[in-house]
């Protein structure tokens, strides 16, 4: 079971993430905090596997706040869960420590996703951000994690439906990371993508 809680200081937003969840068996919802400090009190009090957290809070942000609860616990997973998604943003919470980054107007499934998704060590990255951690085989671009996870797939010819199985992602969210890749990659489309996927299937 997957102990959450969450850092948000709009409660309108917290009560819909919770009724949300009431419908998923793995994923228990134990707390909520306004801002960090309240956060690293219930961490400590809750102990939970994931934390959510906002960036932008009050008395104490979650880019403070990120390092501070794995000093509590440096087991615990975070996610990052802002409406800001500037590449200076999305850097400082990765420095910080965060495994997962997923923005406010993404379905609330990406979220569910990427709760899962770092539970298991995973890190998870919205579709709508590219993290510039890797660089490819040619150098043409900059992949993020989770579009090297679909490109690998991409090489065992998986279709978009398998690839969002088995990643617990929605399949138009594995459609926008490959038309994202083919742009990044400077590629003509899909069978150039087919192509180099199964080129760098041993080079990631």
């Amino acid at each position: 079971m997957i102990r959450l809680v969450i850092a948000e200081d709009h409660n309108a937003l917290i009560d819909g993430i919770k009724l949300f969840l009431e419908h998923e068996k793995d994923i228990q919802f134990v707390g909520y905090a306004n801002n960090g400090h309240e956060l690293c009190d219930l961490v400590r009090l809750k102990q939970p596997n994931v934390v959510v957290t906002d960036i932008r809070m009050p008395v104490m942000d979650g880019i403070t706040a990120t390092p501070l609860l794995l000093k509590i616990d440096p087991s615990i997973k975070i996610i990052a869960f802002t409406m800001f998604d500037q590449d200076d943003a999305v850097q400082q919470m990765l420095n910080a420590g965060a495994k997962g980054y997923i923005l406010k107007n993404s379905n609330l499934t990406e979220l569910i996703a990427a709760v899962r998704a770092v539970s298991r060590g995973e890190q998870y990255y919205d579709s709508n951000i590219v993290i510039p951690t890797t660089t490819t085989s040619k150098g043409k671009g900059l992949l993020s994690r989770r579009q090297i996870e679909i490109l690998k797939l991409v090489a065992l010819g998986k279709t978009n439906q398998e690839i969002a199985d088995q990643l617990f992602i929605g399949k138009t969210t594995v459609e926008t990371h490959r038309k994202n890749m083919i742009r990044i990659l400077n590629l003509k489309g899909a069978g150039e993508l087919l192509r180099y996927a199964i080129e760098s299937k041993y080079k990631f």
